[in-house]
């Protein structure tokens, strides 16, 4: 996914397009971007902004209600701490560092977006992650304080979570949706599994 609805309309990723690849792969499980804490919070008060308003809006304006529609089981495998999310990649450095950095990121993530378009579905390719994957490198190298923990533990946990769903739902179809830039590490990490077919991408 990505989760910015400009995003969305400019390079032609509708919910619409969501909806049909759902559709398409059939699936028994969803695995989502989303807290645990914040899934509950939806199922008990229909809240769906999550517990700090962190669920991104294809979750409530899509997901969960297909989920409910479908009757497909939905898996929260988001992790996150708030007390310790609270500094950015760049904030032990001073202004102009910082904004040198900044503007460093940004043409990292317009290497992304030039290759939004290298398969079938946008932002789903080997090519997009491989720059994903060499960008959260550069970050690493700029602040691993942060990047262990919001980057590497985040990612060790959500899949961890889903390895949990496919020992639970042996030979189930298991769909896992998230940002675009969880796709290398979700991909490496659910290959090295044994007895799992990795479908990806969709089309």
């Amino acid at each position: 996914m990505t989760h910015d609805e400009e995003l969305q309309r400019k390079y032609n990723y509708p919910l619409s397009l969501v909806k049909q690849l759902i559709t398409e792969f059939n699936p028994d499980v969803i695995c989502g971007e989303v807290h645990p804490l914040s899934w509950e919070l939806y199922l008990n008060e229909r809240d769906p902004g999550g517990i700090l308003g962190e669920t991104q809006n294809e979750y409530p304006r899509l997901i969960f209600p297909l989920c409910e529609e479908k009757g497909i089981e939905f898996v929260p495998v988001n992790w996150f701490e708030e007390d310790v999310f609270e500094e950015g990649p760049f904030d032990r450095y001073d202004s102009e560092v910082k904004r040198r950095l900044e503007n460093e990121l940004h043409r990292w993530n317009e290497k992304q977006l030039l290759l939004w378009n290298k398969a079938n579905i946008p932002f789903n390719s080997f090519e997009y992650d491989a720059v994903t994957k060499e960008m959260y490198a550069w970050l690493h190298t700029i602040n691993p304080d942060v990047q262990n923990i919001e980057w590497n533990a985040r990612h060790f946990i959500m899949t961890a979570r889903v390895k949990q769903s496919i020992r639970k739902h042996k030979g189930k179809r298991i769909l896992c949706i998230h940002g675009a830039d969880h796709n290398y590490w979700y991909y490496e990490s659910l290959m090295r599994e044994k007895d799992v077919q990795v479908i990806y991408p969709l089309r």
